[in-house]
């Protein structure tokens, strides 16, 4: 299996690396180690807000202030902890700490989360409607009764503004992030629309590829196995009576195996028909006419069967590579399984006779490289230097 004739030189295409979901996972860390980036900002927005509910009460605060109304604060100002969680019940526990207190601040961003979680719910409005009634009301109502109706209304705008302002920014955030979920949606399915529109492309053109491999390539197969069999019974000749039997023994099993890749071609299973494996190889090698030396060692019980059919069709494509580009030559098979793959290499001398001209495209290596990186394995091909030629595949066994 040298390289003269062969339009690829060497491939080597090893196992995908990490995933893009753990690529992504990774670059989600922050420099604090294990902890996800949303938690660390999650836990500064929550901080920022609850030293900007003290500040707003510290900064207020008369020196005469009554206990009652700073304990009352000091709840409000807890509240904005736990505002995630229970946003009713934070807007609930703030609004005394406003009323009695000098709690705005945190009454205002305790009903803003309110809005954001809840958007148009009962809750929302009987949020608004308390914290608007602590803007509007003056504590203690002795006070409130002493207010002329000028400063009762300048109170019920401003309490319209400190209660519709959190309001409008929650049902903002709310918004956005529904718009974002819709565009999400809307990116799945148009994904999911490419996907079903290049599975029925390729369905069309599995389809187009079988008619044409039924209608040419299993006639022409089919006019061999006559003409075999043909000669098999004219024939007086051992040798040629020997000769027209392979062939046709060998015409029968590639159509058998022709139907197979039609069936899997029409459906577009991977599984559909039987496929040869490892255990096929005996029969393989004393077809072959290619000087085998084979070699198998600490091969598993099971193997699966995506990497047995694997294994075959290496040695099978090595074997007519030698025949074509190497006649003559000897090949050596070693098959290892250990560490958790199925390892092959095929190594050949280099041709002892010069090759017939035979049709090579170079497409048996690539099909074999893919093959190999869709199971998530590796695939090489390199020159020796006696002049001969060398493949190296490994496939898992853990799949």
């Amino acid at each position: 299996m040298s390289t003269e004739g062969l339009s690829i030189p060497g491939i080597s295409i090893a196992g995908s690396g990490p995933s893009a979901a753990e690529r992504a996972r990774k670059r989600g860390l922050s420099l604090f180690g294990s902890v996800p980036r949303p938690a660390v900002v999650t836990f500064a927005i929550d901080a920022a807000a609850v030293i900007l509910a003290v500040l707003d009460v510290w900064l207020v605060i008369p020196e005469k202030a009554q206990p009652y109304s700073i304990w009352l604060s000091g709840a409000a100002c807890l509240a904005v902890v736990f505002r995630r969680k229970f946003p009713f019940l934070a807007v609930l526990v703030a609004v005394p700490g406003f009323l009695a207190g000098w709690a705005q601040l945190a009454s205002m961003i305790t009903l803003g989360m309110l809005a954001t979680r809840r958007q148009l719910h009962w809750q929302v409005w009987v949020g608004a409607a308390l914290v608007w009634c602590c803007r509007f009301v003056q504590w203690p109502l002795e006070d409130f009764a002493e207010l002329s109706w000028r400063e009762h209304i300048l109170d019920g705008i401003y309490g319209v503004l400190v209660a519709g302002m959190p309001i409008a920014i929650g049902l903002l955030i709310g918004a956005r992030a529904e718009v974002s979920n819709k565009l999400a949606e809307l990116a799945t399915s148009r994904d999911r629309e490419r996907r079903f529109h290049a599975d029925a492309v390729r369905a069309e053109e599995r389809a187009r590829l079988a008619r044409e491999m039924h209608d040419v390539v299993s006639h022409q197969i089919t006019l061999i196995a006559m003409q075999a069999g043909a000669l098999q019974a004219q024939t007086t000749d051992d040798h040629a009576l020997e000769t027209a039997q392979v062939i046709r023994t060998l015409s029968k099993r590639t159509l058998e195996e022709l139907r197979s890749l039609l069936s899997v071609l029409r459906t577009g299973a991977d599984d559909e028909g039987p496929r040869p494996g490892i255990n096929d190889l005996d029969r393989l090698i004393r077809t072959s006419e290619v000087p085998v030396h084979l070699s198998v060692e600490h091969l598993p019980e099971a193997l699966p069967n995506q990497v047995s059919a694997a294994a075959y069709r290496t040695v099978q494509e090595c074997l007519t590579n030698v025949h074509k580009h190497a006649p003559g030559a000897t090949a050596t098979i070693r098959i290892q399984g250990e560490h958790g793959a199925l390892k092959i290499e095929v190594r050949n001398e280099r041709a002892r006779r010069t090759a017939e001209s035979l049709p090579s495209g170079g497409h048996g290596l690539t099909g074999l490289a893919e093959r190999a990186r869709l199971l998530g394995g590796s695939f090489e091909t390199s020159g020796m230097e006696d002049g001969g030629f060398r493949v190296r595949a490994r496939y898992p066994l853990d799949r």
